[in-house]
């Protein structure tokens, strides 16, 4: 779903204001799904590497990558620090993360499922559309995707950590490449409506035969710490290379999944 650039969505108030509340219940929910969880979908071991969001590291990520190791995969953080996004300041940010992707297939000799929260999603996709190659899957968590970056509550906080304008030129027309999905390749991106920080409007891919959005019921802060999504990302990262399918919704799946 796309929407006028004038007048980019925002979360509502009360979402935004219930993420840290809403995060300790979904924590509390995971540790009570726990055993279920271990037990899901075994992995094939192909590498799979998870890019944190905005300001996170590779600690941010640290409980998704635990659950994605413990079901057979080779899981992987970003290896990049805090994630600042794309700055001027870093003209070679783009080249590290490449060679990050490269140095993870060199060493395993498969392609590389990406999972990417929130900004993590957005570079994702990018890596994904210079690197096709030694990409597998692509699967966002409430990434702004959408191409209205002012469509969260944090872009202020953005333009002062990054020293970017989002009203620049050239990053408008970055952004206008940014909508769609990477070519060739799978992508899946899990968004909530009850998103505090990024309007779910624009967390969605444009519908191709290789892209699916699925809605959960999440925060924002708590997207790589919910229960559901982690029974989402062992399905998704247990489709065979080169044969993935839409996520198949069991009647127990309709009343958990969008």
């Amino acid at each position: 779903m796309r929407t006028d650039q004038s007048t980019p969505p925002q979360p509502r108030l009360v979402y935004a204001l219930t993420e840290p509340g809403r995060f300790v219940l979904e924590l509390n929910a995971l540790l009570l799904a726990h055993p279920w969880l271990r037990r899901a979908r075994g992995g094939d071991g192909h590498p799979v590497m998870v890019l944190p969001g905005f300001m996170g590291a590779d600690g941010s990520t640290s409980v998704l990558r635990y659950y994605i190791g413990a079901w057979g995969y080779d899981a992987q953080g970003w290896g990049l620090g805090r994630n600042l996004g794309l700055r001027a300041s870093d003209p070679d940010f783009e080249n590290r993360l490449a060679e990050r992707l490269a140095a993870i297939v060199r060493r395993q000799g498969r392609t590389v499922s990406l999972v990417g929260w929130s900004l993590g999603g957005v570079l994702a996709r990018e890596l994904a559309r210079a690197c096709p190659e030694h990409v597998r899957q692509v699967i966002t968590l409430g990434s702004p995707i959408g191409g209205q970056p002012k469509a969260t509550t944090i872009w202020r906080l953005y333009e002062m950590a990054t020293e970017t304008s989002l009203d620049s030129e050239e990053l408008r027309e970055r952004i206008a490449r940014m909508v769609e999905p990477p070519p060739g390749l799978p992508c899946t991106a899990i968004y909530s409506e009850s998103d505090g920080i990024v309007a779910h409007q624009v967390a969605r891919e444009r519908e191709t035969p290789l892209t699916q959005n699925i809605r959960v019921s999440a925060s924002h802060v708590g997207l790589g710490y919910n229960a559901a999504v982690m029974y989402l990302l062992a399905d998704r990262l247990a489709q065979p290379e080169g044969a993935w399918r839409p996520f198949q919704r069991s009647r127990l799946a309709r009343l958990l999944f969008a």
